[in-house]
């Protein structure tokens, strides 16, 4: 097509996994194992309308052969980051490529406008607007954008780091660079994250979404964006990865705030230490508060919540209603347990907010050996049955792998 006709930007994916590829070369690990045919990935590169080639990569003239296209029409080749690896031969006809200096702008005859993006780690981002105004943002492997301004117009697609730097998607989104209708793009894709349906699945929970090397895409056209659900349970026994996964589904997301049930045990060493690991692992910019008072949290307009954890806040309510005792149990305590699960779960229903809970799965296991012990593992059952009825995911996971119930 010639610069100028009515069209949108036109997108080949050369390749779309990390620097050194996909399976890695020598790496036995089992997800480089598992990386055959449309799961191998090259590392990734860009040829936008044939003309502007972002990141130049080993073989690229042969993964756009492959692809049904040519870089004899490129007339501008930038790099995104360092290249580690051996040299890389420059294709004949193809320019030298390099690099535009933070905050400048470069303007192709093609009529494509480049504007390079600060990074807060070594590299370059690009957001490019094509010559009919669609716009997109190229980040590389592990950086995200610095010095972000808000509020921000939203790209048409984002390819972008989202296994490696889910942060950046983040702070995209808390500026609206990210809207609901931006397509995001996985790229820089590596051996953490196991390919096929688990990478899928992990990248689905935080709006994105992953092609195979080749794949041409219409920036600007409307694609089927990954719903990101607004209420989901996960699942687990005791250290099997739940409160991870939980966090996960929400660290591509600004300004979460996590709700503590368990309180701060003071004296509980081994509880404080518990504690500590996990606000380790938590993004800086998410909020806590502990309380177990969920039900005004659910009501109200806010930013997504993740309740960590529903077994915790049972316990709490048990308290509240005697329901150790036997007999006040039989008295009066089973129906007030039953009215504040009651109150919980139609909260969850209403919400508006994106909600993650946590919960302890406790049924499978040896029976305990107290009334109320066998008291508190059934309305803990209870309780989890109920809160799933109201949840769009529902996910279980064991020995860390997490296991799809519902969405």
């Amino acid at each position: 097509m010639l610069a100028g006709e009515n069209r949108g930007v036109e997108l080949t994916l050369l390749g779309t996994g990390a620097p050194a590829g996909l399976p890695r070369p020598d790496c036995p690990c089992a997800a480089c194992a598992a990386a055959l045919g449309p799961d191998a990935r090259a590392a990734t590169a860009l040829l936008l309308d044939g003309a502007l080639l972002l990141d130049l990569t080993p073989g690229a003239a042969f993964a756009a052969a492959r692809a049904g296209r040519s870089l004899t029409g490129v007339r501008q080749v930038l790099l995104s980051h360092p290249h580690d690896g051996p040299a890389v031969e420059v294709p004949a006809g193809v320019p030298q490529p390099g690099r535009v200096p933070d905050g400048r702008e470069l303007t192709l005859l093609t009529g494509h406008r480049v504007r390079a993006v600060a990074l807060d780690a070594p590299g370059t981002g690009y957001a490019v607007t094509g010559p009919e105004g669609q716009r997109l943002l190229y980040l590389p492997p592990g950086g995200a954008p610095a010095g972000l301004e808000e509020p921000a117009e939203s790209y048409d697609m984002v390819l972008v780091d989202v296994v490696g730097r889910p942060d950046a998607l983040a702070k995209l989104r808390a500026v609206g660079a990210v809207g609901p209708t931006t397509d995001v793009v996985a790229v820089h894709l590596d051996h953490d994250v196991p390919p096929g349906p688990e990478l899928r699945r992990r990248l689905a929970a935080a709006g994105a979404r992953a092609v195979p090397d080749g794949a041409t895409l219409s920036v600007g056209v409307y694609e089927d964006v990954p719903d990101v659900p607004r209420r989901t349970l996960v699942l687990g026994g005791a250290r099997s990865g739940k409160s991870v996964e939980a966090e996960r589904r929400l660290e591509a997301f600004p300004d979460v705030l996590y709700v503590a049930t368990g309180g701060s045990r003071n004296g509980d060493t081994e509880w404080s230490a518990r504690v500590a690991a996990h606000r380790e692992r938590r993004p800086g910019s998410w909020q806590t508060v502990e309380t177990c008072d969920l039900v005004p949290l659910l009501e109200a307009e806010g930013p997504p919540l993740l309740i960590d954890c529903l077994s915790l806040w049972l316990t709490d309510a048990m308290d509240a209603a005697g329901a150790w005792d036997d007999a006040v149990w039989a008295e009066r305590g089973e129906k007030a347990l039953r009215e504040r699960v009651r109150e919980l779960t139609e909260a969850v229903r209403s919400t508006r907010r994106t909600v993650v809970a946590v919960s302890n799965e406790v049924g499978s296991g040896i029976v305990p050996a107290t009334a109320s012990g066998r008291r508190y593992r059934d309305e803990l059952g209870r309780l989890n049955a109920g809160f799933a009825d109201e949840c769009e995911h529902v996910l279980l996971v064991v020995a860390g792998q997490a296991v799809v119930l519902r969405g």
